[in-house]
């Protein structure tokens, strides 16, 4: 029985789908782009890969999980905050997630279980409250709106008997992408910095836990619902930049003023980095998932150290 991961070649898709492997599960990893393929060397770490339309037309029921990341990167900046773009961000997750509950209900796929990613964007921006799985959200600005329509587009029947579980990510860090692909360098060379004051909160997760803890809720019957996907330790931007300055053993001493990543990004997707949430994950933690890097400088010194043995090897 083989696990489908939506998205499965993005930053998270492509660690989750090596970890099920070394796990001796079968993964099939759908894409928007490519060749249908199976076997070869390339999906070495994919597994089989198929294409949307491929799964539209002839669906997998053979299947014991499907896990949907799909999702047009919100930090692509190569592309300006446009409504094209935000129509984009917004469909490729909804839409995706749609398609997947559709085929669900007609027997194109039959899982035992539908794992979904949102956002910790869901919550809004606060230096003081803090904010668990049972806290109100989805309606402060886009991105908020986009989690609440993204979660609610992965509503199945009770009939189907398909647990569906969502989880709310924050900051990834990781090698090779999210947060740490756009800071290395910059911090290699002496010139990072927190943005702005640095006192906004800063919810994150290590690569190594964000994918664990998508196996977890997969295989864990009693896990249904909301679940943060945060580290338990909360921080400021502030707090992450000394560590990950600390790990590179680099100064971080040039901030980066707001309206320069305003000017850059557009202030709507700037607040992304200039302002954060308090985010706990509760029911992540009584549901009895083991952090492996529970606090920042663990994390930091663990993604640098393995940036450094790739760049020696």
């Amino acid at each position: 029985m083989a696990v489908l991961i939506g998205g499965g070649s993005g930053f998270i898709g492509r660690a989750l789908a090596k970890l099920l492997r070394r796990e001796g599960y079968f993964t099939v990893c759908i894409t928007r782009h490519g060749m249908d393929t199976t076997g070869s060397s390339a999906d070495a770490d994919f597994g089989k890969v198929i294409s949307w339309s491929t799964l539209m037309e002839e669906g997998y029921p053979d299947c014991s999980a499907v896990i949907n990341l799909s999702g047009a990167n919100i930090m692509d900046l190569t592309r300006r905050w446009t409504d094209r773009y935000k129509y984009d961000i917004l469909t490729s997750r909804v839409n995706t997630t749609r398609s997947i509950v559709e085929m669900i209900k007609d027997g194109r796929l039959r899982p035992k279980v539908f794992v979904t990613a949102s956002g910790v964007g869901f919550y809004e921006q606060d230096d003081v409250r803090e904010y668990d799985e049972s806290s109100p959200g989805g309606t402060h600005d886009f991105l908020a709106k986009v989690c609440r329509l993204w979660e609610d587009a992965s509503v199945l029947p009770k009939d189907q008997k398909v647990r569906v579980v969502n989880i709310r990510t924050g900051a990834v860090l990781g090698q090779g992408g999210g947060v740490i692909k756009n800071l290395y360098w910059p911090f290699f060379f002496g010139v990072g910095g927190p943005v702005g004051s640095g006192k906004q909160p800063f919810p994150w997760i290590h690569l190594e836990d964000i994918t664990h803890l998508y196996k977890f809720v997969m295989e864990n019957d009693r896990c249904s619902g909301v679940y943060n996907g945060v580290a338990p330790q909360i921080i400021t931007n502030g707090d992450f930049t000394r560590a990950f300055a600390k790990a590179m053993n680099r100064p971080a001493v040039l901030p980066t003023p707001p309206f320069i990543l305003n000017a850059v990004l557009n202030a709507e997707r700037a607040t992304v980095l200039t302002e954060g949430q308090r985010v706990h994950p509760k029911r992540t933690v009584l549901a009895g998932y083991q952090f492996l890097f529970p606090d920042v400088d663990s994390a930091c010194k663990d993604v640098v150290s393995g940036r450094r043995d790739n760049r020696d090897g």
